[in-house]
């Protein structure tokens, strides 16, 4: 099997998925804009064959790296990054090059918002209320019908990037002043929770692995307003969210792919959809996977797309959890006594690469426990403020 992976060194611990594939006896070709001798040692030894562009955003230099590939290795049997930013440059390749996967003619629907929305929809999930505007006149009449607060994003956007609260009419009057040249939707603000169903498929459609997240915000908020950031896993999945979660992935149509669907839990049993990624759930979440289940994900993906099949057996043992701290928080604990004091359920700590500091913090603490308590004491007690009556 051949596999072409697009940035392989990008999020740093993709390269996982690169060396799981060539373990899995696939021909793993990278390419990038990068020096290969600038990539790190785990990088080069993961790839079979590296190809330098210029440019990434050049499709005529993509192009042609595959048609290199194509002719020293024959057909490309699957194209990927796992990054939802690519997700149209993969399938406009998959079209040129017939590829299996997402194709051009279905990525609307998992690129736009405003699509997302008809889908869930037709599939009978509740959704939150939102609408594609081109002026103040149009804005204006949707919070008409539904009011203040609103949240106003782009259509085709990646993660929170440019997603702001509107509170009032100056809100408004600002956005459109300062409002970037691309589409946005308006969207009514729901008050809730954030879940998360994320899992994996294989080529058929069959679920091979999912689990759930719960979230302490939205990244919406973790960005504007600065804030640290925790989020961990369920081992026992609500009943309604799992039935939601997998009558959206028979919707969307998702193969042999993860997937990260959201949703606002707004009570006990109802959930409002929030949009769908066709991709694994950002930040160190692979590794929380591991950490949670005692499996290698990366390794089950691999295999996946080289035997067709899933022969790891899955079980949520723990709870998983990851909470961020920010440099220009002061905290009530040094660094040094949480690792002290809660070493038994530390398994990783991450100094977060700048570019994903905003949403993450600045450094990460992931832990866990068969217990939901332990995850949320020890969540409280990373992040208590040196002032403990802080806001």
């Amino acid at each position: 099997m051949n596999v072409v992976f697009l940035s392989p060194h990008f999020p740093a611990q993709y390269h996982h998925f690169c060396r799981q594939l060539k373990n899995a006896g696939a021909t793993v070709l990278g390419i990038a804009d990068a020096p290969f001798d600038q990539l790190p040692e785990t990088v080069r030894a993961a790839l079979t064959e590296y190809y330098r562009v210029g440019n990434m955003h050049d499709y005529g230099e993509l192009v042609r790296a595959l048609g290199y590939f194509t002719h020293r290795y024959g057909k490309i049997d699957r194209l990927d990054s796992l990054n939802e930013y690519w997700l149209e440059t993969e399938a406009r390749l998959r079209d040129d090059f017939n590829i299996f996967g997402i194709r051009g003619d279905s990525i609307a629907a998992i690129r736009r918002k405003s699509a997302m929305k008809e889908i869930f929809r037709e599939s009978g999930v509740r959704v939150a209320a939102g609408r594609v505007v081109a002026n103040i006149r149009e804005a204006e009449a949707f919070i008409t019908e539904v009011g203040y607060p609103i949240v106003a994003k782009p259509d085709a956007g990646v993660g929170a990037l440019n997603t702001f609260r509107l509170d009032n009419d100056a809100d408004l009057s600002a956005f459109f002043t300062d409002k970037q040249d691309t589409h946005y939707i308006l969207e009514e603000f729901i008050e809730g929770t954030i879940l998360s169903f994320d899992g994996l498929t294989d080529r058929n459609g069959q679920i091979v692995f999912h689990t759930c997240h719960a979230f302490s915000q939205g990244i919406m908020e973790t960005v504007n307003q600065g804030r640290h950031v925790s989020y961990y896993s369920l081992r026992d999945l609500p009943p309604e969210l799992e039935t939601l979660g997998r009558k959206c992935v028979r919707a969307f149509n998702v193969r042999e792919r993860f997937f990260h669907i959201e949703f606002f839990q707004t009570a006990a049993s109802n959930y409002v959809a929030l949009e769908v990624n066709m991709r694994p759930p950002g930040g160190f979440t692979t590794d929380m996977f591991n950490y949670a289940c005692d499996i290698d994900i990366y390794k089950v993906w691999a295999e996946l797309l080289v035997t067709g099949c899933c022969l790891t057996p899955i079980e949520r043992k723990y709870h998983c959890c990851y909470a961020s701290r920010k440099n220009d928080h002061r905290y009530r604990r040094s660094h040094s006594q949480i690792l002290a004091e809660y070493s038994p359920f530390i398994v990783q700590v991450v100094n977060v690469p700048g570019v994903f500091s905003s949403a993450l913090g600045d450094i990460g603490y992931i832990f866990r426990s068969p217990e939901i308590a332990d995850i949320q004491a020890i969540t409280t007690l990373i992040q208590e403020p040196e002032d403990i009556h802080a806001v």
